[in-house]
């Protein structure tokens, strides 16, 4: 066991391990080769949507004692994605950091993994992959849904349809502060298919959650139930040593692209694969997403790009229900923690409701995936969510009309002075990885009021930000590279025309090269920290296209400590 290089032998050094530790532990847990499984558990107050999880974490403990191992628990890092600002993605790899950390520098042989909200899971699975211990993954579970004038509410989406229509000026503003204490019913993340719930079906399709896991509503007792259960899993996984370096293979991370796609899964989920793919050194870039998702249904009936939420999705079948429909479409050879290939749970798998998971013959939407753009406005490449978008904006050209920030957005936006019409592309810069700096979830910008109140509910928006997986929209995302790094959006123009073809993946200035030759880039709006974490941020963060992963955290170190504490 790792954990007898703390534990094992006579002299001090192993004394003080065992002495401090004990604390009612028998002498087996030290001297029987029991193994040591560390609970690294996200839950705070503080992250609401994983404040849950010190009961989840009591199941992971009696299945790991039941299996003859040791529980320890192991409080982490923890990103609320609706509390921190300037935004938790700013975060995401110092978590990632710190709890890699503190999963080498501890005496623990395995590791259960308890995140939720956003960006908990994609900073546990970068840690586990850097350290590379065995793992597996147990996803907090969305919240129940809430209702509200007698219609379900989707977190997170309803409240960005609702507070446009209180811009247009056919929702009260009273009516819209009702809802509030409608919108959160019960424990657990967002029960739209936001970034929560796509970061747990995509553990599970990477092969890192027990099968038929992702999805269990958090109030649940199912949840407990598998909670136990990868207890008992993270006993076996370090007899087997099966780490995840060897569940985490290009085969699937294409099988969570074809995931993300059926689910109709967030725009977000690009940028954490290719940062936890970036850990391992497994190859996978940004075309992989167009050429493995682009010929993939859209199957989840599921909000934003759909009508219903979470807790249907688990009623009805729940995601080995989705993939056996595109299981044709799986590689066979990717493993799961369990030891067993991640197609060898579909058989089983049943859809009991069509109005939810559509059958493969009657798909939302015949071609799902996450679309990549390129062109002289992203020539490394945007993302766009077709899925969430107007079918008739796919294909448009419009004015720019020009954003420096979230300031000057929030500033000019709604001022009659603003030479905007529906047919106007909104382009907002400054928002990337560096220029924010940690690429805000901002990109779905807000329409004009004086649009909204002629009826008009979507534009076409450009922008070097993120959104939010349960927003929806003709928005263009992840720009790369961003203005802050000199990218062709810092020489856009109020008037330019923009040309976006989503069928063609192109979106262009169409204006000669040689004028835009001639433009000096915009150099204001963007950050300068002086000191600390954000200071360290954007002199190392690469680009969306590459994963936002800091330049120094690309790759793993493994788990070995060779020198003494004492």
């Amino acid at each position: 066991m790792r954990s007898s290089h703390w534990y094992a032998g006579t002299d001090r050094n192993a004394y003080i391990h065992r002495a401090w530790m004990r604390r009612g532990l028998p002498q087996d847990a030290f001297a029987g080769g029991k193994p040591h499984i560390a609970i690294a558990n996200t839950a705070s107050d503080l992250t609401p949507c994983n404040a849950h999880l010190d009961e989840v974490a009591t199941s992971v403990k009696q299945g790991i004692w039941e299996a003859g191992g040791v529980p320890l628990n192991l409080p982490v890092m923890s990103l609320g994605e609706t509390n921190l600002r300037p935004t938790a993605m700013l975060w995401r790899n110092l978590a990632a950091m710190a709890i890699e950390e503190m999963l080498r520098a501890n005496p623990i042989d395995g590791v259960v993994l308890l995140g939720g909200c956003d960006k908990t899971i994609p900073s546990l699975l970068m840690a586990a992959a850097s350290v590379d211990l065995p793992a597996v993954v147990v996803p907090g579970g969305p919240m129940l849904t809430g209702h509200f004038r007698g219609a379900p509410l989707g977190c997170g989406t309803d409240v960005w349809r609702l507070s446009e229509e209180v811009r247009a000026g056919t929702l009260s503003r009273e009516a819209f502060l009702r809802s509030e204490s409608a919108m959160i019913r019960s424990k657990g993340h967002c029960n739209t298919m936001g970034t929560a719930s796509t970061m747990a079906c995509l553990a599970e399709a990477l092969g890192m959650t027990i099968p038929g896991t992702a999805g269990t509503p958090a109030p649940d007792a199912r949840l407990l139930e598998r909670a136990h259960e990868a207890g008992r899993l993270a006993v076996s996984l370090v007899a087997e040593d099966r780490t995840p370096s060897r569940v985490l293979t290009r085969a699937s991370f294409l099988n969570a692209i074809v995931t993300l796609a059926a689910i109709g899964g967030s725009t977000n989920a690009v940028v954490h694969l290719l940062a936890i793919a970036g850990r391992l050194g497994v190859e996978l870039t940004l075309d992989d997403f167009d050429r493995v998702g682009s010929g993939v249904p859209l199957l989840v009936d599921l909000q934003p790009a759909g009508r219903h939420l979470m807790d249907d999705l688990f009623r009805a079948g729940g995601l080995l229900a989705v993939l056996k429909e595109v299981g044709d479409l799986l590689d066979p050879s990717a493993p799961t923690v369990t030891g067993e290939p991640l197609t060898a749970y579909l058989d089983a798998a049943e859809i009991w409701d069509e109005t939810v998971i559509r059958r493969r013959s009657s798909p939302l939407l015949e071609d799902a995936g996450i679309a990549v753009l390129r062109g002289n406005l992203a020539p490394r490449g945007a993302v766009i969510k077709p899925a969430a978008a107007s079918p008739q904006l796919l294909r448009h050209r419009g004015r720019a009309v020009v954003f420096d920030s979230v300031e000057d957005l929030n500033a000019r936006l709604d001022s009659p002075d603003l030479d905007v019409d529906e047919t106007s592309v909104l382009i907002l810069r400054g928002c990337g990885p560096r220029g924010y700096p940690g690429m805000p979830e901002v990109g779905n910008l807000p329409l004009p009021r004086r649009l909204l109140e002629k009826g008009v509910r979507d534009m076409v928006r450009v922008s070097d930000a993120r959104m939010s997986g349960t927003a929806y929209g003709t928005v263009v995302l992840h720009a790369a590279p961003e203005a802050a790094v000199g990218g062709p959006l810092a020489l856009v123009r109020t008037g330019d025309p923009i040309v976006l073809d989503v069928p063609a993946r192109r979106l262009d200035i169409d204006l000669p090269q040689r004028e835009l030759s001639l433009r000096t880039p915009v150099t204001t709006g963007f950050a300068e920290p002086a000191r600390g974490w954000q200071r360290l941020y954007i002199d190392h963060v690469l680009q969306a296209d590459q994963g936002a992963d800091l330049d120094f955290l690309v790759g793993s170190s493994g788990h070995e400590v060779s020198r003494e504490s004492h």
